[in-house]
């Protein structure tokens, strides 16, 4: 890639001037007005100090220097406020990027800085007592494209769901289950809501308590599974909390707990001293009446993770925030290292259809479960949709929005582009035209600024990629997609690649910016879980 080649004659023009030391890094960033260049580095701000120089006066020597004996690609070298170097370059530089896109082909925007690091990815995690609803959605989704980032940037990922399938949520569940199946009225701490009475009406006759139990959570847990499926979010484990209970990991992390010194016991109960890790008071483990309190399997549950992968991520629900400290604190007390352990918490969601808000309550069965979004505008918008904005912020969802097949929709806009890639194909076919090798395009015809502008999209992807995994921002690859999109629309309108006036040569060159247009849309929209159809119409 050109930074790589600008950061290599960056640092061997720096030895050549006798600049002691060069840093190991030098930074190369894209200006933000291009005015400025396509390229900026501030090698000189960052090494005049140690050089004993002055950081303008090196940033000119620098420049002087590149500009004796300009690299491939590079126009003209310039230097701007207290010391920064700028490289404006010649457009050949984007026709290599066309290049590098092609060759890429699937693997366009792959890293490998992950260094096949195991990383457990835990996300929706919810109890298996209802269906998944639009609330869960969003974690679900998250947690997938985060995974699917880590996979692209070389770490080893373990998509993980934690099954709260133990506890008063579920008793009350299966209750409720008993109570629509003979007919009675729902406990006052039950569940209601139309799942309730059609998972009753699915039930055996004549299960005992016990039975019940095992029969919804099991029904529970296929609904969330055939869900997660229909929007393509697939786990790797689906682990029981009920099992820590049945294999003792409870009580070995206890142990190992009080061996450490990390716990005390007053006032009847078992105590983390959890304040000696930040947390703002000692949090109770074991109650005085024996029963453990819900943070306790979680602490059994996350040690268990850390024997099976050195870095942890969860996505938890908004609820879940002030239960991150805790969570951190158990784990350093246990001897693992704070950032080991990454907690995202995703925001709460508003459902809208047109101006109407569709109202939310687990309890009373009143909600929007992801099967009625994925009937009503498909699993590519909800993805889409969902991975649109940062999980640190509110989002509104407008389903009717969504459903329209029109430039408005945000994924319809993204996916119009690909298909508007395989029709242009298709018309240059049957007037005759075919891409021919790659090697015997002139890309030098790629001149105007419709054409240049989807190459420099395709030319940031790769950054994109890395800083989205880094960050765990899957929104900026969403973000880029669209960009890509825009570009990519805007040279559709304004340059024909078949037609009078239209040489063989420009069409050529003109179909291989399309296909590098295509493996880029391909690659951005897999790394988020939509689909690329290669045309648009009514939905199925």
């Amino acid at each position: 890639m050109i930074r790589d080649q600008l950061v290599d004659v960056v640092r061997a023009t720096l030895v050549r001037l006798g600049i002691d030391p060069v840093p190991d890094t030098i930074e190369l960033t894209r200006p933000a007005n291009r005015e400025h260049g396509d390229w900026s580095t501030n090698v000189a701000l960052a090494t005049a100090k140690a050089a004993g120089r002055n950081p303008r006066e090196l940033a000119t020597e620098l420049a002087d220097a590149l500009n004796a004996e300009l690299p491939p690609h590079v126009a003209a070298v310039e230097i701007a406020g207290p010391g920064f170097v700028n490289f404006k370059l010649h457009d050949t530089w984007l026709h290599d990027v066309l290049h590098e896109v092609v060759a890429a082909g699937q693997a366009f925007g792959s890293h490998d800085f992950g260094d096949a690091v195991h990383v457990n990815v835990e996300f929706v995690s919810a109890n298996p007592n209802k269906p998944l609803h639009g609330g869960h959605a969003r974690g679900a989704i998250y947690g997938d494209a985060v995974a699917r980032l880590l996979d692209k940037c070389g770490f080893k990922v373990t998509r993980e769901c934690y099954l709260n399938d133990r506890g008063v949520q579920m008793v009350n569940y299966a209750a409720s289950l008993a109570a629509a199946k003979a007919g009675g009225p729902i406990p006052e701490e039950g569940y209601h809501g139309d799942y309730i009475a059609e998972w009753a009406a699915e039930m055996p006759d004549g299960l005992d308590d016990d039975e019940v139990f095992e029969w919804g959570y099991a029904r529970g847990l296929r609904s969330h599974q055939e869900t997660l499926i229909s929007i393509d979010v697939i786990h790797d484990v689906f682990f029981s909390e009920r099992s820590l209970v049945a294999n003792g990991s409870i009580d070995t992390t206890l142990a190992e707990l009080d061996k450490l010194g990390k716990t005390f016991e007053a006032d009847g109960a078992l105590w983390l001293r959890s304040t000696d890790y930040g947390d703002d008071k000692d949090r109770v483990l074991r109650k005085s009446d024996g029963d453990y309190t819900y943070l306790t399997p979680d602490i059994a549950y996350h040690a268990d993770k850390f024997s099976r992968a050195p870095k942890l991520i969860n996505v938890w629900g908004a609820d879940h925030h002030g239960y991150m400290l805790r969570m951190k604190a158990a784990m350093a007390a246990l001897g693992h290292e704070p950032d080991d352990l990454e907690i995202v918490i995703t925001q709460l969601i508003k459902i809208m259809r047109g101006e109407e808000e569709m109202r939310m309550s687990g309890r009373a069965g009143e909600f929007v479960t992801i099967d009625q979004m994925v009937d009503e505008v498909g699993a590519d918008a909800v993805r889409f949709t969902f991975l649109m904005q940062s999980m640190d912020t509110k989002q509104t969802i407008d389903l009717k929005l969504l459903a329209e097949q029109s430039m408005d929709n945000p994924v319809f806009y993204v996916q119009m582009a690909n298909a508007r890639i395989h029709q242009l194909v298709k018309n240059a076919a049957a007037a005759g035209f075919e891409r021919g090798a790659l090697g015997d395009a002139d890309l030098s015809l790629l001149q105007t600024e419709r054409e240049l502008d989807v190459l420099r999209s395709l030319s940031e992807f790769s950054d994109v990629v890395a800083l989205a995994c880094a960050e765990r921002a899957p929104h900026k690859v969403v973000t880029w997609l669209r960009s890509l999109a825009a570009s990519f629309h805007g040279f559709y309108h304004d340059c024909y690649v078949v037609g009078d006036g239209i040489s063989p040569e420009l069409t050529t060159a003109r179909l291989w910016l399309c296909e590098a247009a295509r493996v880029g849309l391909a690659a951005g929209l897999d790394l988020v879980g939509v689909s690329a159809p290669e045309q648009m119409g009514p939905r199925e």
